[in-house]
């Protein structure tokens, strides 16, 4: 038996109502001074779905009767496009200087870095996108080192960053060590 699952938030939205159903549901809400519940039953449509349909009518200042108008008209009256966002201009950081920064300072983070950058740049990009762009930056840098060796012919050792408290079980005394890795 094949089973098929749909993640939760996965769903494709629904296609729009025609126009017909839209002016039925209209119709009944306002015509007929039906409730939400019932015409959502009488149309086969969730009562959300009624109550957008009317929010959507009022907003356009739509009554009834509705006035005559053919279906396209009354889509655009009642789905008007998305108003339109100006183009912000936000500079783009210096991803060099960021990057060799991010690796020569310790402590350096990248949100600390992205504080930095939106205090000089307040209008400037969200940290997401600063995490993004950065790693898009770096991936387009194309470094590599490529080592070939034999197995067992040599150690790498590096060391690994801040110092760790180890604590000394007889005595307590706490002691800070370094720590290294080895390949």
């Amino acid at each position: 038996m094949l089973r098929v699952r749909l993640a939760v938030g996965c769903r494709m939205p629904r296609k729009r109502m025609s126009m017909r159903k839209i002016r039925e549901v209209l119709r009944l809400l306002w015509g007929q001074q039906r409730s939400a519940r019932e015409v959502a039953k009488a149309c086969g449509l969730a009562r959300s779905s009624v109550g957008e349909y009317e929010r959507r009518a009022r907003g356009a200042g739509l009554s009834w009767p509705l006035p005559e108008l053919d279906d396209a008209a009354l889509e655009a009256l009642l789905f008007p496009p998305p108003p339109k966002l100006a183009a912000i201009e936000r500079p783009a950081p210096d991803w060099h200087a960021l990057d060799k920064e991010l690796r020569s300072r310790k402590g350096v983070t990248r949100m600390l870095l992205w504080q930095e950058y939106r205090a000089a740049n307040p209008a400037g990009f969200g940290y997401s996108k600063f995490c993004l762009d950065l790693q898009k930056w770096r991936g387009l840098q194309g470094l590599s080192m490529r080592q070939t060796h034999l197995a067992g012919e040599k150690v790498f050792v590096d060391y690994a960053g801040a110092t760790l408290p180890v604590v000394d079980a007889g005595t307590g005394e706490i002691r800070d060590a370094q720590v290294f890795v080895a390949a």
